[in-house]
């Protein structure tokens, strides 16, 4: 069996997000200040990107990260064939 690559699920998340909106990947590229080829390439889980480049390409889509992340957490459960635990609040410590 093939290994789920973390960077095939990130460009496909990105891809599905850009073409929801309609956008193009010229679009994209430009407002995210990324070569049209390197980001072809991030979407088609070619390229590893940085979490800056991901920042950057989040923004120009107009998506929080996280949202992008949860996705790619969602798509890696079910190709691992494992459920997706619910997300617990986070605790946080009062000073005294």
């Amino acid at each position: 069996m093939k290994p789920v690559l973390l960077r095939e699920l990130m460009g496909e998340s990105l891809r599905e997000q850009r073409v929801a909106q309609g956008r193009t990947l010229r679009e994209v590229s430009s407002r995210a200040r990324v070569s049209l080829g390197y980001l072809s390439e991030v979407e088609r889980g070619q390229k590893e990107a940085s979490s800056e480049l991901l920042a950057s390409i989040c923004d120009a889509l107009g998506t929080p990260m996280s949202e992008v992340l949860s996705t790619v957490s969602d798509k890696m459960a079910v190709r691992e064939n494992v459920t997706v635990l619910p997300i617990r609040p986070l605790h946080t410590t009062v000073a005294a």
